[in-house]
């Protein structure tokens, strides 16, 4: 997603590759309204991801993911000048993903961000 991010680029072949479900079709469509209102994303997140559940235990096919994210240096612009989209500052943010295995691969299938500071 990062590195799509930086073109807005809603139809990447790797948006699909790690996300599926209502995760994939809210990252395609959050990239997809960058694209039309003219914004890219520059920078990098910062991410600490700890699994903290396993399904079925023994041979797990779902896993939930915790994480305080950092998006401090990882902010929108709008493409034709370059300059910050909004006044709104990145922090560290609670991040919960649900990753499943689909097809033989691990794919984030569920997400959610929660507003800078929850964490």
């Amino acid at each position: 997603m990062a590195q799509a991010a930086k073109t807005s680029d809603w139809n990447s072949p790797k948006l699909a590759q790690y996300a599926g479900g209502a995760a994939l079709s809210a990252i395609s469509r959050g990239m997809y309204a960058d694209h039309v209102n003219g914004l890219v994303t520059k920078g990098e997140p910062k991410n600490y991801p700890k699994a903290t559940s396993a399904t079925p235990a023994a041979n797990p096919t779902a896993v939930v993911i915790s994480d305080c994210g950092d998006s401090t240096h990882w902010l929108k612009y709008r493409k034709d000048n370059g300059k910050l989209a909004d006044d709104k500052p990145g922090g560290r943010q609670a991040i919960t993903a649900e990753v499943k295995k689909l097809n033989g691969a691990w794919k984030v299938t569920r997400f959610a961000v929660e507003a800078v500071g929850s964490c």
